[in-house]
């Protein structure tokens, strides 16, 4: 793979190139160019240069080009399917969903081409007029995950550029080939030259660079709330406004009434999509005490039926890499030696083949009841759930909240009147209420206190890419109306 740079696809200036990883496999599977940071430089100065004639081209034409792109990428989204599963581990069906969640965003953030609106008010006095107009910030870093590589490139990219901004996009060094496979589909398409450019590397050697250099505007991030911090105190040099979807650590309540059938169902879903490397991932499971035992009963039933393994033919994939894989193993651990007690997985699975030095973790149930715990404050960001019994609504309400992060929530049950109150006492960016996520496009995704700042999706997450300026405006033709001393200052010298 290769850098863009101005239209030109070419490879770092460093000429150093870095190993990505099958974690399937555990084994080499391509290579990709280490950007240095005069390739970033490069990189931003081109999307500054681009930006004037793609601010002023019609917003229209944008839209025209953009909802090209998602055609391109629907008419070859088998190439797309493919590499999210050698790159990212995702089985074969969520893969296919991840695909078409990039097509459904793209046609409908493009499809707001001519629907952008600003105000015009009435001004301070007669036949003046006030005009809020919004228009786009500049040059903006888009900086991707690695757990929905293609769907993220997608939210960032279409709205950013649909509004009139150019795009500086740096994906994850753990899924680079997805991001570069949807950003030459974006230039077939017809994005000019300079508009849209591509650098990959280390975060730890061009990040720092990349969002306080000072010709970048806003700077749109999902990741750690580490990430996230680090990135607010850089970008605070240039005052660069700051897109960040930051962790999660998703309650799930589960009443007495539930319908438990769809309440593990949803959870499967919610806890093992991809491996549980999620940011509205439920993290942590919360059963009233009545049906709690026959609950985890049927949740254990239904996970020994769950294979772990080759992603084409498995229900759940790999973790992303060796650190991850490690960091599971540490949770377990240090839960059990806090008290937790293991009921279901807790080891790296024996797999054979090609597969036995993938990075594959089983979906893992621990029971504690120490809210305090690890377990339960700290994103884990893989297959393992902690358990709990609750037996009052006020309880299981007030241990989803005690948490650092605020982005999703889950609650099933049947009492209207519980439903009613969850829309204000679960203090979350989004809650779902007897169905399972994801979020929608046409949804508002955002989240509370670590989670992070701002959003996507939606008219909401279209307009964060835009700023207000505020036209004044008098077409009276008469004289203005100003204070006496200034009076004074503008009549005509004597003499």
């Amino acid at each position: 793979m290769k850098l863009l740079i101005e239209g030109e696809w070419r490879e770092s200036s460093s000429g150093l190139m870095q190993d990505k990883i099958n974690p399937s496999t555990g084994e080499k599977m391509a290579e990709f160019p280490l950007a240095t940071k005069d390739d970033v430089g490069m990189a931003i100065s081109a999307a500054a240069d681009a930006f004037e004639n793609w601010y002023y081209a019609a917003s229209k034409e944008r839209g025209r080009i953009l909802f090209k792109a998602s055609l391109l990428i629907e008419g070859r989204r088998k190439e797309l399917e493919d590499i999210l599963i050698s790159e990212n581990g995702k089985p074969s069906l969520e893969a296919k969903e991840e695909v078409d969640g990039v097509i459904d965003q793209i046609k409908y953030y493009s499809g707001f081409e001519r629907k952008i609106s600003g105000d015009l008010l009435e001004g301070p006095g007669s036949e003046e007029k006030l005009f809020l107009h919004k228009v786009p910030y500049g040059v903006v870093v888009a900086l991707t995950p690695w757990n929905f590589p293609a769907a993220m490139v997608a939210r960032k990219l279409t709205p950013a550029l649909l509004t009139g901004n150019t795009v500086v996009l740096k994906p994850s060094s753990d899924t680079p080939l997805s991001a570069e496979w949807i950003v030459r589909r974006f230039t077939e398409a017809g994005i000019p030259n300079g508009v849209l450019n591509l650098v990959t590397g280390k975060g730890s050697e061009i990040g720092d660079y990349i969002v306080s250099h000072k010709k970048v505007s806003l700077v749109s991030m999902t990741g750690s709330t580490e990430t996230g911090q680090r990135i607010m105190k850089n970008a605070s040099a240039n005052m660069a406004k700051l897109i960040l979807e930051l962790g999660g650590k998703a309650p799930f309540i589960v009443w007495k009434d539930a319908d438990i059938k769809n309440a593990i169902k949803t959870l499967l879903w919610a806890k093992f999509w991809n491996a549980g490397q999620s940011c509205i991932a439920a993290e942590r499971l919360y059963v009233h005490s009545d049906i709690y035992s026959n609950f985890i009963n049927k949740l254990q039933h239904a996970l020994s039926k769950m294979k772990v393994g080759d992603p084409r033919t498995s229900d759940m994939g790999p973790l992303i890499n060796k650190g991850a894989l490690n960091n599971m193993k540490e949770i377990v651990q240090d839960s059990v030696s806090n008290g937790g007690k293991v009921i279901f997985g807790g080891e790296q699975p024996e797999l054979k083949g090609k597969f036995s030095k993938g990075f594959f973790f089983e979906p893992t149930i621990i029971e504690n009841s120490d809210q305090k715990s690890r377990l339960f404050q700290e994103e884990i960001f893989g297959p393992v759930i902690g358990s709990t019994s609750v037996s009052d609504i006020e309880e299981a309400f007030e241990k989803a909240n005690d948490s650092k992060y605020g982005l999703a929530s889950y609650l099933f049950t049947n009492d209207n009147r519980i439903i009613m109150d969850s829309f204000d006492k679960i203090r979350f960016g989004e809650l779902y209420v007897n169905m399972p996520g994801p979020e929608a496009s046409n949804g508002y995704h955002t989240g509370f206190r670590l989670t992070g700042q701002a959003g996507e999706g939606s008219t909401h997450g279209i307009e964060e890419y835009l700023k207000i300026k505020n036209i004044y405006v008098n077409y009276s033709r008469k004289d203005l109306e100003i204070e006496t001393v200034r009076e004074e200052i503008l009549k005509p010298s004597q003499g």
